[in-house]
């Protein structure tokens, strides 16, 4: 299909802590055409004094070695098939991202209705602002987002509801190539270290103020803050009181839940949630991390991949962001024992109306008994929701796909041929891209929406705010579509882009509906705790929702 991509992290023999954590990936409608269109990170040689072909770089390697942007050509021919290729557009984007490459996050932060795009990376973050043309300028300074450390995930969220995306960075650890250390893993010879050999880095929140400018309010809004390695970000409205919060994953510390104070301040309640260790009063290694309401009943659940020792974690929330640890019970905990998860989401793979689960798997240690250059190779899992708050091991349904195993970090998730099904693009550490395309969703029938502003608004505090055309149509991220039907449970959806592990989703709604033709209604949430309401919807198609139009 044209991603003619692999992944390099720069292995030398020197075991450079980085080079185990990169690979992620973006899903992004850059040209609003559409389609989803694809961006992948990309790594690069570490330290000095080692050449590239010294460090004897995968087959497929393509040169220069640089994150690549690539266009969605999707057609539908006459027969209703759908072509899906891809166009490598990296050159003549503006778009030249030589850092060490970590992960995506998308957003339009300028409300002129073109997503942008954040790089993540072992060194200073990029900001990429999209021209609406088909190109790209880097504001990463100018902006004031070119954090100078090592960021993993990101998410654009609005926390202030005041129209414009703020961003959060999840940040690793302070680790320089001059200061590495040696490390054994559990083999006895020399492996890539773990994060509790180095201090944590602070995470940074940034908020927007117009005129593609930001500023660091950390200090004021994450006050008393005890960061971990964080590695996971999503944000989501855990306490249902129309405030977006922020949940992060770190690895090896507790992990953190920021309850949106509305105020501009956030307090962690991670402890006090029961979503900050495991069942057993534990901290893990949590990596991947999505939201999502799995059991249907109106909030939003949290689910996190882990180490080979831990299994995989699933919280359940009350309603009011109070969790409560049902890995066990669930069967995502047992299930996932001996495999190391990174991206991640709740996606409901059949269209049955549940929301299931991919985790895709990479080891951190060398698998003992493997001799091949880079032994730490795993299966992706797939688990079915079964409905009852249990799930399945269904893998070795999943066709051919699942039968390889390949050191995996970055997912993302979207309907990549708008076939009404959610497809999932996959970043390797050493290897090339994976696509796995769904050709199983839409034997059921379901709802696709994208849930778009309207008018943009101008920021508090910036009497210069950009105002653009087009702001119309940008994606609400935030947003939260209920969907019902008579005689059927209602469904609650999020648009999102963030999640997984350094990876950018569709931020487009698809909904399965199972078998029933008839049409919902749908009820949604906009982020600055508006309602409305749309009725009698058209089922197995895409729709545009726009904010303020609601009922017409």
């Amino acid at each position: 299909m044209g991603l003619r991509f692999t992944q390099f992290n720069g292995m030398s023999g020197r075991y450079y802590f980085p080079e185990m954590l990169p690979g992620g990936v973006g899903l992004l409608d850059y040209d609003n055409d559409g389609d989803l269109d694809v961006y992948l990170t990309q790594g690069q040689m570490l330290g000095e004094g080692v050449t590239l072909a010294q460090a004897r770089p995968p087959p497929g390697l393509t040169a220069p070695v640089r994150g690549r942007l690539y266009r969605n050509d999707l057609k539908i021919l006459a027969d209703g098939t759908r072509a899906v290729s891809f166009s490598d557009v990296t050159e003549g984007s503006g778009i030249d991202a030589r850092g060490y490459g970590m992960g995506v996050a998308a957003g339009d932060v300028d409300n002129d209705g073109c997503v942008d795009l954040y790089l993540t990376n072992f060194g200073p973050n990029q900001l990429y602002r999209n021209n609406c043309n088909g190109t790209f300028t880097d504001v990463s300074k100018p902006s004031g987002t070119d954090d100078p450390g090592w960021s993993v995930s990101a998410s654009f969220l609005d926390y202030d509801r005041d129209g414009w995306l703020d961003l959060y960075i999840g940040n690793y650890v302070q680790y320089g190539v001059d200061g590495d250390r040696p490390c054994t893993g559990l083999t006895g010879r020399r492996d890539y270290c773990t994060p509790a050999v180095y201090p944590p880095q602070p995470d940074r929140l940034y908020r927007n103020l117009g005129n593609l400018r930001f500023v660091d309010v950390t200090a004021a809004a994450l006050a008393g803050a005890r960061f971990g390695p964080a590695l996971g970000v999503v944000s989501a409205d855990f306490n249902n009181d129309g405030w977006t919060d922020v949940y992060v994953a770190n690895d090896g510390k507790e992990n953190l839940l920021w309850i949106n104070q509305r105020n501009g301040t956030f307090r962690n309640v991670g402890l006090l949630s029961g979503a900050a260790l495991s069942a057993d009063g534990k901290p893990e290694g949590s990596m991947g991390v999505d939201a999502g309401d799995f059991d249907n009943d109106g909030d939003e659940d949290i689910f996190m991949t882990h180490l080979p020792a831990e299994g995989n974690n699933l919280y359940v929330n009350n309603g009011a962001g109070l969790f409560e640890d049902l890995s066990a019970s669930s069967g995502l905990g047992p299930l996932s024992l001996g495999h190391t998860g990174f991206g991640t989401a709740f996606f409901d793979y059949d269209n049955d109306g549940w929301l299931d689960i991919l985790a895709v798997n990479g080891a951190i240690e060398a698998i003992k008994g493997r001799s091949n250059p880079f032994p730490y190779d795993e299966r992706n899992l797939l688990f079915r929701n079964l409905g009852d708050g249990r799930f399945e091991n269904v893998t070795d349904r999943g066709g051919a796909v699942f039968t390889s195993t390949a050191v995996s970090r970055g997912a993302a998730f979207g309907d990549i041929d708008n076939d009404g099904d959610i497809d999932v693009l996959v970043g390797r550490i050493n290897g090339p891209v994976e696509l796995l395309l769904n050709t199983l969703g839409n034997r059921n029938h379901w709802l696709g929406l994208k849930l778009v502003a309207g008018p943009p608004a101008s920021p508090s505090g910036s009497a210069q705010a950009r105002s653009a055309g087009g702001g119309k149509r940008r994606d609400r991220l935030g947003a939260r579509a209920e969907i019902m039907r008579k005689g059927q449970p209602t469904l609650w959806r999020r648009a999102r882009a963030d999640g997984s592990y350094g990876s950018a989703n569709d931020p487009r709604v698809l909904v399965g509906l199972g078998d029933r033709a008839d049409p919902p209604s749908v009820r949604v949430r906009w982020p600055d705790g508006k309602v409305e309401e749309w009725s009698s919807l058209a089922i197995d198609r895409w729709t545009s929702l726009e904010e303020g139009q609601g009922g017409k």
